[in-house]
């Protein structure tokens, strides 16, 4: 898959303070790529610099193959995580003024205007000031004038933030239905379960360094430990339990089943296959549970930042 979006070896510096240090990120045309880190990782001095807010010390960063540049900006659709509409102006009259600063005409940006609104449910919206608006209201009008354009590649800085979990989940699919489109999307959150619903890629930056990148199903792959949650019916837990202990390494279990199943967690070594632990397992019981603890991108995200901590 061709690349939208190309950074490499950006440098960025304020002082004696490295934001960027040396970071290359490949972006493929039509993914929801999930750009992660912790508070101060430099997640924000890269987007500043694809939206030419502010210019890397050193590195380049190509769109769609060409060096980027001004012309561009109409390329682009931008979230910030701090919001920025005017309060005091009527929605449908800002949303008009935004469309046309990203090159619509203004016939042009009520057509998509009233898809939008309908589409979201929001018509009578249109007359009402920003400041009339919940948080979550006035993010729904943020969404569309950062959509309505259809720009190349869109940029979610925390989308989610003031949804409640019905919104969030409609802002979601429209994001899914957006790259399905043709939509290059660049996603920043802390919530990691929306980057396992949404990502295809991800890039994590700790400290101003890249410190992992890839497509998400082959990082789990990277970090997967082994380790297989168990729960089994059986008359004697004791003798199971004595069992696993002579044949495996058994952890303790957080899980719930529903039944009085034993359960616990075993960690195969390189040497055990899942097929071994299952052929015990089903000689002294009826297995009820069997599933291997594919780590989740909270998990990875944690485990790599403290290994570089």
């Amino acid at each position: 898959m061709k690349n939208l979006l190309e950074i490499n070896n950006v440098i960025k510096t304020y002082g004696d303070y490295t934001a960027l240090n040396n970071v290359s990120l490949q972006i493929p045309k039509g993914s929801v790529f999930g750009l992660l880190g912790p508070n101060g990782a430099g997640k924000t001095s890269l987007i500043r610099i694809i939206n030419q807010i502010t210019m890397p010390d050193s590195g380049t960063v190509f769109l769609d193959g060409e060096p980027l540049s001004p012309k561009h900006i109409a390329d682009i659709g931008y979230l910030p995580e701090e919001r920025g509409l005017y309060k005091s102006m009527k929605v449908g009259e800002q949303a008009l003024y935004l469309a046309q600063l990203k090159g619509l005409s203004k016939e042009d940006a009520k057509k998509r205007l009233k898809y939008w609104f309908e589409k979201f449910d929001i018509a009578s919206w249109w007359d009402k000031k920003i400041e009339e608006l919940s948080k979550g209201m006035a993010q729904k009008v943020q969404f569309i004038v950062t959509v309505m354009h259809q720009p190349k590649l869109l940029i979610f800085d925390e989308p989610f933030s003031g949804f409640d979990p019905i919104n969030a989940q409609l802002i979601a699919k429209e994001i899914l239905q957006l790259r399905d489109e043709g939509a290059t999307i660049i996603f920043s959150t802390h919530r990691m379960e929306s980057v396992e619903e949404l990502c295809d890629d991800i890039a994590l930056i700790h400290k101003s360094n890249k410190i992992l990148d890839g497509k998400l199903i082959d990082i789990k792959r990277k970090f997967r430990s082994n380790v297989y949650q168990i729960g089994v019916s059986t008359e004697n837990k004791e003798a199971v339990s004595s069992l696993l202990h002579q044949n495996f390494e058994v952890l303790p279990a957080d899980f719930k089943l529903f039944g009085d199943e034993f359960i616990c967690n075993v960690k195969l070594s390189k040497n055990q296959s899942s097929n071994d632990l299952l052929s015990v397992l089903s000689n002294h019981g009826e297995v009820k549970h069997f599933v291997e603890m594919i780590p989740s991108a909270n998990d990875i995200f944690i485990e790599a930042v403290s290994k570089n901590n």
